[in-house]
């Protein structure tokens, strides 16, 4: 279903009614979809819908492809995230006339008469010109992840063959597929999708990979979140000998190849994905500089691999920052990231990869961009669903 001119201009019409009304009609959107279709509540984490952050965030999404309506290919890096994030949690064809039909009426529900017949049907093509274009491209990935040597499509049972305490509050798992078979290779900085089933729920989620690909097990580091189910699950619960369900490995966040010296900037959780792109970058002779920042000293997962690093390779560097440092707690820096921290571990030509907490990432592009690092050169991904860092 393709978009006429006159449709074209209705949605333009509709971005200031969209723009006063919208986190309201997404969370009508929502009540509307896990009312009528509970089985879709599985795909959401509903942590991020308590915290009104899905919500904000999809809103802002609807926005903006309204505004670049003419010019739909402004959105492909979001586009690409989308993509990337509906693959890990295997959304399926199928979905779309869900939440097609669950916005639509919300749409109707909440803007009133401002809905008019042309308008909805306007709506309604501008939606699945969108939902066809990411359903071809999730096709795309699902076929080529499918192909891959040690790859698969759906769901895949691992065994955790081994479990972690990297810190006092993230825990490492390992995991081996149940069926013998090796593992797809993935790049560094990727992530796979879990699904679980918590006392008669089912629930997905994403976690990093914590360890560069070896062809035989994938490792995992999950941080436990003060209200996450599937965290607290994960940490209490599940034991050597269980099995997880896993989507193979996706995501856009991801080491580049070249020669280009390295900088990974990370707050809390965030060290995960870098630590693999770090043992990838072990063997590389490729200048790195790893910036990590935690709470404090108890808080700090692979403080020891990263030193075993160093001190093994003359290319690797570190900082260490402690926001709540205690007594005997060893940093490089006492307080938060700032200008001279970053500025002392930028190199030239540097690619910079930053990762952690909203307010961490936020300051990080802050100065990166005072400093004038080109965008090209700093690579990040949220946690959760994307949000504005302006």
């Amino acid at each position: 279903m393709s978009l006429s001119e006159k449709q074209t201009q209705l949605i333009k019409a509709s971005i200031p009614v969209l723009a006063a009304h919208g986190e309201l009609l997404i969370r009508h959107f929502y009540q509307i979809m896990f009312r009528d279709y509970p089985q879709i509540r599985a795909l959401f984490n509903q942590t991020h819908q308590s915290d009104g952050a899905q919500q904000r965030a999809l809103a802002g999404a609807i926005l903006a492809y309204a505004r670049h309506i003419e010019q739909p290919e402004a959105l492909n890096g979001t586009v690409d995230l989308i993509v990337n994030k509906h693959v890990s949690l295997n959304i399926l064809p199928e979905h779309y006339p869900i939440v097609g039909t669950s916005l639509l009426r919300a749409m109707a529900e909440v803007l009133g008469d401002a809905m008019t017949p042309e308008l909805a049907e306007s709506w309604e093509a501008a939606y699945w010109q969108l939902a066809n274009l990411l359903i071809e491209r999730e096709e795309a990935i699902y076929r080529a992840r499918e192909d891959q040597p040690g790859g698969w499509r759906g769901l895949r049972a691992f065994r955790v063959v081994g479990k972690q305490p990297e810190s006092e509050v993230i825990t490492s798992f390992y995991l081996e597929p149940v069926d013998g078979g090796p593992v797809m290779d993935f790049i560094p900085g990727q992530y796979i999708g879990l699904e679980i089933t918590i006392d008669g729920a089912s629930m997905r989620r994403n976690y990093s990979l914590s360890d560069a690909p070896n062809g035989q097990y994938y490792r995992i580091s999950v941080k436990r979140e003060q209200w996450g189910r599937v965290s607290g699950y994960l940490h209490d619960r599940v034991a050597l000998g269980d099995i997880l369900n896993l989507y193979a490995p996706g995501g856009s966040f991801t080491l580049r190849e070249g020669d280009h010296p390295i900088v990974l900037v990370t707050g809390g959780v965030g060290i995960t994905p870098a630590i693999a792109m770090l043992n990838a970058l072990a063997g590389s002779g490729r200048p790195v500089r790893f910036v990590h920042a935690a709470i404090k000293q108890r808080h700090h997962a692979f403080r020891g691999h990263v030193e075993q690093l160093r001190q093994s390779h003359d290319h690797i560097e570190r900082c260490y920052l402690y926001d709540q440092a205690e007594h005997g707690d060893d940093a490089n820096v006492y307080g938060q990231v700032n200008a001279e921290v970053l500025s002392q571990n930028l190199l030239p030509d540097s690619e910079v990869y930053f990762l952690g907490p909203v307010p961490f990432m936020r300051e990080v592009l802050r100065l990166l961009r005072g400093f004038g690092v080109p965008q090209q050169r700093y690579h990040f991904e949220f946690f959760g669903p994307a949000q504005a860092l302006e």
